[in-house]
């Protein structure tokens, strides 16, 4: 299992890269080329999020990406250290909505929800956390960097 570790200061000029990064390192571990759009649009909408509630919280704490390719699929974490409720995991974003939350946050989950089929909101007093992930085309994949 390989792993690709970001961190960038909570500014909406690294969101940019971050995307990058996550589907170039998507593309070369073997997710599926049609997929790669979703990916960026996905970890876009997750670091922008991210990048919101630490400007709005008053933190300067970096975000953090972490990009693993597994045995058979390829997932992407998008960590902020916003406390939140400790619910632990909640599978799939929907549940994850606040019927009182921010209405900007949770339209990036929507748009998170309507990309990746594989979605999980996991949130603590530490922070929060997306996790994304996507199979893998095949044994033709390649190895991160």
């Amino acid at each position: 299992m390989a792993t690709v570790e970001l961190r960038f200061s909570a500014q909406p000029e690294h969101v940019r890269t971050a995307r990058l990064v996550a589907a170039a390192v998507a593309r070369r571990v073997g997710v599926d080329e049609a997929v790669l759009d979703e990916v960026r649009l996905a970890v876009g909408e997750a670091c922008s999020r991210a990048v919101g509630l630490h400007l709005s919280n008053g933190l300067t704490a970096p975000v953090r990406v972490v990009l693993t390719e597994e045995e058979k699929s390829f997932s992407i974490e998008v960590g902020d250290e916003v406390p939140g409720p400790s619910g632990g995991t909640v599978p799939g974003l929907q549940a994850a909505l606040d019927p009182d939350g921010d209405t900007e946050d949770e339209m990036g989950l929507a748009v998170i929800s309507g990309l990746v089929d594989d979605v999980e909101v996991i949130s603590g007093e530490a922070g929060g956390t997306i996790r994304m992930s996507w199979p893998l085309s095949g044994p033709g994949g390649g190895e991160l960097p």
